[in-house]
């Protein structure tokens, strides 16, 4: 989750009502997150107009190769949990509440370093149609 961008609650809860265009949700069932590690990422609501992930990150679960569109993130717990790069790692944590904007990515095969479980509702915006 490298590519979180930090912003308010309020400002991006106002970006899932306010967005006027949709966002694709064009992904192969194969990379499909809800199919490839359900016991990590469960739908809890799809419709024509969103689907809405919830996510429980475990410290040692491995989830295997998926795919998620752009999408706005919410920690429904404080989050935190250690990145490494090539020539360092520091801790990324997140609070109660806190909302973030995350691009699309295709990754998996790594295992989940985060300090306590973790949960997250992931909201993906679906093209209008």
């Amino acid at each position: 989750m490298n590519r979180l961008l930090r912003t308010g609650f309020l400002t991006g809860l106002s970006a899932i009502g306010g967005l006027g265009v949709g966002l694709a949700i064009a992904q192969s069932p194969a990379l499909d997150p809800a199919l490839v590690a359900p016991h990590i990422y469960q739908v809890a609501l799809e419709n024509e107009k969103v689907r809405v992930l919830e996510v429980t990150d475990r410290n040692g679960e491995t989830p295997p190769l998926h795919s998620h569109p752009d999408r706005v993130v919410v920690f429904l717990s404080p989050c935190a949990w250690m990145v490494t790069n090539d020539d360092s790692s520091h801790m990324e944590s997140y609070k109660f509440g806190e909302v973030l904007w995350a691009e699309r990515e295709t990754h998996g095969g790594q295992t989940s370093t985060v300090i306590q479980e973790c949960r997250i509702l992931e909201i993906e915006l679906k093209p209008p149609g």
